[in-house]
């Protein structure tokens, strides 16, 4: 059991993490706990619905997965040591689709090289076994009011001419459809929120790729290309740019 006895005695309410809406308005907030030790799960489970929160259980890695690519949770609870999928390959499976659903990685492996290890696999915090049950509650609740400051940003991006909308997944320029795949949809994403600025192969990789390392490998060049024959073909203007010797620009002004 790698639980604090802190969570017998937790404080049996739910805190105010929604700015001070009513108790009568607040939602009620979802979360899923993929932990394979029973006995922790019995314990967290508990706890947690005590202070008034709705949660799902799940003992095993595959099962976790799907519960939460089902994208019915504010937060998920994934222990790093799971049977059948383990807790960081869940997260980078969420990251794929793409998925923003905040993670806490529970674990009793807690070396500074583990825990980076974690949150540059997706995972959006880090607690190590054994831990007081306040202190994870405070993370939920951390969690929780970053994703819904999240939630309020722009869902529609515009640069020049050009449009993305972040809910319905679609891209016009000029008011014409463009069709692009998952992977140039999530680049021309990262462009858009950068525009007139220098973006590096290093941060493409890490911001659309999510990888850490240089792969030696023209995968970037590939998707570039074909995201400006999408973008650029048939306009007068081109938008992106390379940038000798830096990496490419989104640029929204003529120059």
């Amino acid at each position: 059991m790698h639980v604090s006895g802190e969570i017998m005695n937790a404080e049996r309410h739910r805190p105010d993490v929604t700015g001070g809406l009513s108790p009568q308005s607040t939602p009620v907030m979802r979360l899923l706990l993929i932990e394979d030790d029973l006995e922790a799960a019995s314990y967290l489970v508990k706890g947690l619905r005590e202070n008034g929160y709705e949660i799902d259980h799940s003992a095993a890695g595959r099962d976790g997965l799907e519960r939460a690519l089902s994208g019915r949770y504010d937060v998920i609870i994934a222990d790093r040591q799971l049977p059948e999928i383990d807790g960081l390959s869940i997260i980078v499976e969420l990251r794929k689709k793409p998925d923003r659903t905040p993670v806490l990685i529970l674990s009793a492996l807690g070396t500074v090289d583990d825990r980076v290890h974690g949150l540059r696999a997706g995972g959006d915090d880090y607690l190590t076994k054994p831990f007081a049950f306040a202190e994870l509650l405070a993370r939920i609740e951390a969690l929780y009011r970053r994703a819904s400051a999240q939630a309020t940003e722009k869902t529609r991006l515009n640069v020049a001419d050009l449009d993305l909308d972040l809910l319905a997944r679609r891209v016009t320029r000029a008011g014409r459809h463009i069709d692009l795949t998952t992977k140039e949809f999530q680049l021309l994403e990262y462009l858009m929120r950068r525009p007139d600025q220098v973006v590096t192969r290093t941060m493409l990789l890490e911001g659309v790729w999510n990888l850490q390392f240089d792969p030696q490998t023209n995968i970037i060049d590939v998707h570039m290309s074909r995201l400006r024959n999408a973008i650029d073909k048939n306009f007068s203007r081109p938008l992106i740019h390379t940038v000798r010797g830096a990496g490419y620009m989104l640029k929204s002004l003529e120059s």
